[in-house]
């Protein structure tokens, strides 16, 4: 077994560049999980698992450049897999067949290490952790705020039924989008962000190809559904407000976010500019 799982590792790392190899531990039982485990952090031509069900050991090679053993991580904790480093999210673990369902070691130790910490006075290592912490969670915040900043901006040139300008900013917000990294998220964010990402790109990209007013409009109404998604479970520095117009969409009605409590109405412009109310405060 030892020598197959090497050979394993060296087909591995031929076939990845920049390759770096680590062993982590990963909680579960059986080959399902086995099966399970090694797609979700499997990356074609980036990054390989190979996980040993008896051990709870799994070998890690990736492309150092593109990946982490972070990123890694987050993906098989969202397949509902417990590392020393990240927990699956209970609902997800919970749906994992009866047979899949491990006792969650991770979990209690996880738990009992925060209890501890509470308790006891932090050390100067410490300290730098949660310093490092506090400049990562800055990072991600800063990117994710330029993703919000560009769609109000947006928002805004709506209002003003400018398709021009529109059609340029909403490809501001796909460079916005572009630049966030998914694997330095927060878990509840990173979850949230995997199943609304590609319905931001695709509206913000057709937005950006057309500059008929009309037609942006529509594509705001599915944009703003999905930022709504996002917004409400990172948030932002100050309150932001969800607008519904009844008339938009046919009569069908959508939504917006906007940081002021006023409406202004990106559907309709001048025409209909106040038509519309806050429904919803996100703060």
């Amino acid at each position: 077994m030892a020598i197959i799982l090497l050979l394993s590792v060296t087909i591995a790392s031929a076939q990845i560049k920049n390759a770096k190899t680590e062993t982590v531990k990963i909680y579960g039982n059986c080959d399902m999980c086995k099966s399970t485990i090694e797609t979700a952090g499997n990356l074609k031509k980036v990054a390989k698992v190979e996980w040993n069900k008896d051990s709870k050991m799994a070998t890690l090679t990736y492309n150092s450049t593109k990946t982490s053993q972070d990123e890694i991580l987050k993906r098989i904790a969202l397949a509902g897999y417990d590392s020393d480093k990240f927990l699956a999210p209970d609902s997800v673990y919970d749906k994992l067949h009866g047979c899949c369902q491990y006792e969650r070691e991770a979990k209690v130790a996880v738990s009992t290490e925060m209890k501890m910490e509470t308790t006891t006075t932090e050390n100067h290592a410490n300290h730098a952790s949660h310093s490092d912490t506090a400049v990562a969670k800055q990072q991600v915040d800063t990117k994710l705020k330029v993703v919000f900043d560009s769609y109000f901006l947006l928002k805004d040139a709506l209002v003003k039924t400018d398709g021009k300008a529109a059609a340029t900013l909403a490809k501001d917000v796909s460079t916005a989008l572009n630049a966030v990294k998914m694997g330095e998220l927060a878990m509840d964010v990173h979850m949230i962000w995997m199943k609304q990402m590609k319905g931001l790109m695709a509206s913000a990209k057709n937005i950006s190809e057309t500059q008929d007013i009309k037609r942006q409009r529509e594509f705001f109404i599915s944009f703003s559904k999905s930022m709504y998604e996002v917004i409400k479970v990172a948030k932002y520095d100050t309150p932001v407000y969800l607008q519904f117009c009844p008339m938009a969409n046919d009569g069908k009605g959508a939504n917006w976010l906007s940081k002021e409590n006023a409406v202004k109405n990106p559907y309709y412009g001048s025409q209909m500019l106040t038509c519309g109310k806050t429904v919803e405060t996100i703060q």
